[in-house]
């Protein structure tokens, strides 16, 4: 058994969290005040708790959770509701004045005031770990505190906790709707931070989400708590295998292992199967076969991105349920004659893990009970096409240094801008060296070499692409969208 911590940051990562433990509970048995209330539970479902749990002397079993928001509004929220007895009082962390969705205010003022508070915090909850294995982080990359704040916190952590996981849940700006203007200051400001510090960021959008409630199931009008337990499921089925027994099981360190194939491409793009509403699930059979087809279709992407435009380089296909070894490879080996696009240099391509714990609705969520369930993590080439995205909004305001001047005000300079684009530069580069056909003979050697090592140090990678990134207004309004 090997513990995790989840440190949940600013209004997105305090409320993801709250779908979180609402579903983790239902799943083991724990009822809002913290107690075993479920008997009839599978014998292994109350057999990991201390991954995500810490059962104290009375019985009661506490999150292994950091809850921490820079206003205090969200954090009541969770103070006064039926869940106020499930955390520990010092695990709900909130100051007195938000970051107003400015990324300089959560790292360098406001969210500076409070870094001591939340890294003791922090410590103590890794000190009574056993086995510990890393951190969870949940934020948005568009808020001021989600940025920011996560941003220093990440950096702390890297220095004091070097050789734990650092996973990250994130809810990315969406392409086309949007609750704040500078998102993609926020969003590319705080990628360039967090880039080499974060072993793996998982990003969803909210647009995707919402368009699975509304075409999916069925809903008319979809509320973030509709999102953010969808979001719970996904991660809840990310993390089964370390809380359920299985024939395949999957580790932290195993996700980076398979996915990442450099220390810059850790962006995989999550999609997850079958989305049945109450109305229809008696109408439709879910099959092993079925299940791998629908993971590779957009419409069940947590991210809006297009998949045919770019290439697989891995894919980790984590299956709940009581499913047999041979069932799964057989419709693996379907997908593979489907002319699914891979890298040439990436011989095997697929990572297999099966749970036996069937997934868990949240009463009232919307979604239907089902015995069988996947949640396909693939890292390709494709997610670069998100990041242009964001690039090209970051550039058309920074060369007319649009809203700037209230990121300088909080003690930033010019030129954490052109370093945080120049290093999104950079990252588009190397997704497209990584989707690159290796040729034969001295020349593909030539340009696989000059791939990995793009992407293996960024200084020089940035160095190439500095013609690319909005060093002045002039620039800026020529980068490719």
């Amino acid at each position: 058994m090997r513990e995790v911590v989840s440190v949940h940051v600013g209004q997105a990562g305090v409320q993801i969290g709250s779908a979180c433990w609402e579903l983790y509970g239902v799943e083991h048995g724990v009822s809002p005040d913290g107690f075993l209330t479920a008997d009839n539970l599978p014998c292994n479902a109350q057999d990991f708790f201390g991954t995500f749990y810490q059962e104290t002397s009375t019985g009661r079993y506490v999150p292994r959770a950091i809850l921490i928001d820079l206003e205090p509004t969200v954090i009541d929220e969770i103070r006064n509701n039926q869940y106020k007895e499930l955390f520990r009082p010092s695990s709900l962390i909130s100051g007195k004045e938000d970051a107003a969705n400015n990324f300089g205010r959560g790292y360098y003022t406001i969210g500076k005031e409070m870094e001591v508070t939340i890294l003791d915090a922090i410590r103590k909850q890794a000190e009574v770990c056993s086995s510990f294995a890393g951190f969870f982080l949940f934020h948005s990359m568009g808020g001021g505190t989600g940025s920011g704040l996560t941003t220093l916190l990440m950096q702390k952590l890297a220095s004091e906790y070097g050789k734990k996981h650092k996973l990250e849940f994130v809810v990315y700006p969406c392409p086309r709707l949007s609750t704040a203007v500078v998102e993609p200051y926020n969003a590319v400001l705080m990628s360039h931070g967090t880039m080499e510090h974060s072993d793996c960021a998982f990003l969803v959008d909210n647009e995707a989400l919402y368009d699975i409630c509304t075409r999916q199931l069925d809903m008319e009008r979809p509320t973030y708590v509709s999102l953010n337990r969808i979001f719970g499921q996904v991660i809840s089925a990310l993390t089964a295998s370390m809380r359920f027994d299985g024939s395949i099981n999957v580790d932290l360190s195993e996700f980076q292992t398979n996915l990442v194939p450099y220390p810059r491409i850790h962006f995989p793009l999550i999609t997850y199967a079958p989305f049945h509403s109450i109305n229809k699930a008696t109408h439709e059979k879910v099959t092993v076969t079925a299940l791998t087809r629908a993971c590779f279709d957009k419409s069940n992407q947590m991210l809006r991105c297009d998949p045919t435009r770019g290439k697989y380089m891995a894919c980790c296909m984590l299956y709940r349920g009581l499913i047999q070894v041979k069932e799964v490879n057989s419709s693996i080996q379907i997908i593979k004659n489907s002319k699914i696009p891979f890298v040439d240099w990436c011989p095997t391509g697929f990572k297999i893990g099966v749970n036996y714990q069937p997934p868990t609705c949240v009463p009232g969520s919307g979604l239907s009970p089902v015995n069988l369930s996947l949640c396909a993590i693939s890292n390709s080439t494709a997610i670069a096409e998100v990041w242009s995205r964001v690039n090209y909004k970051f550039d058309l305001m920074f060369a007319k240094r649009a809203y700037a001047h209230w990121y300088l005000g909080e003690g930033m300079d010019e030129q954490e801008f052109v370093d945080a684009r120049e290093n999104l530069a950079a990252l588009e580069k190397d997704y497209e060296e990584c989707g690159k056909d290796s040729d034969k003979g001295e020349s593909g050697g030539e340009e696989e070499s000059t791939a990995f090592s793009t992407t293996a140090t960024p200084d020089s990678a940035q160095s190439e692409e500095a013609t690319d990134a909005p060093t002045d207004a002039t620039s800026a309004t020529d980068a490719p969208a």
